[in-house]
């Protein structure tokens, strides 16, 4: 099994130099360089310092990515709402919560609120579909309209709210996931 440019490809997205890679795993530039272009192979010790270093594990290194999702059709979202709040959330990605980012779509009716999140790591990212929001940011309140969006880190308790008389739809991006 050729196992070479899979190595590269995660070396460069950590943006690691084929030295500083070498260096951490107490190995050569030259064996990481005849590694990357199978010249040589790896003892399976080696291969898991290697892929330790890179951010992955042998499970996931050996797994088949091809056949991976990457498009969802309406069946495949899962929606949740609550009546009190007068909101709907729809998970747009199946799972993604254990992916980096978590797509969701929030739908406020007139008056509705998201629920209050406490500060946190990561950043958030929105774009108001239809109708205008308050993006509350601890003592900060933001309004947003059809057509914008907001990004912030997180660093303050955080929701939106519904400052309408129609319905507010908006798409919002947290990552790490926290929905």
């Amino acid at each position: 099994m050729q196992i070479g440019e899979k190595i590269r490809r995660l070396r460069i997205e950590k943006q690691l130099t084929q030295e500083e890679l070498a260096n951490r795993c107490e190995l050569s530039k030259g064996f990481i360089s005849q590694l990357e272009n199978d010249l040589t192979s790896p003892s399976i010790a080696t291969l898991i310092d290697i892929l330790e270093i890179l951010g992955t594990n042998l499970t996931e290194f050996f797994s088949d990515d091809s056949n991976e999702r990457i498009t969802f059709t309406y069946d495949d979202m899962f929606e949740t709402e609550s009546e009190d709040l007068k909101y709907k959330l729809m998970w747009l990605v199946p799972n993604a919560q254990k992916n980096a980012m978590e797509p969701i779509m929030i739908t406020l009716e007139p008056g509705g609120r998201y629920v209050e999140e406490e500060p946190h790591e990561g950043e958030e990212f929105g774009f108001v579909l239809c109708g205008t929001i308050n993006l509350h940011l601890g003592d900060r309140k933001v309004k947003v309209r059809k057509g914008e969006s907001f990004y912030f880190k997180p660093k303050a308790n955080h929701f939106i709210s519904n400052c309408g008389k129609t319905e507010a739809k908006v798409i919002w991006v947290s990552t790490p996931p926290s929905f």
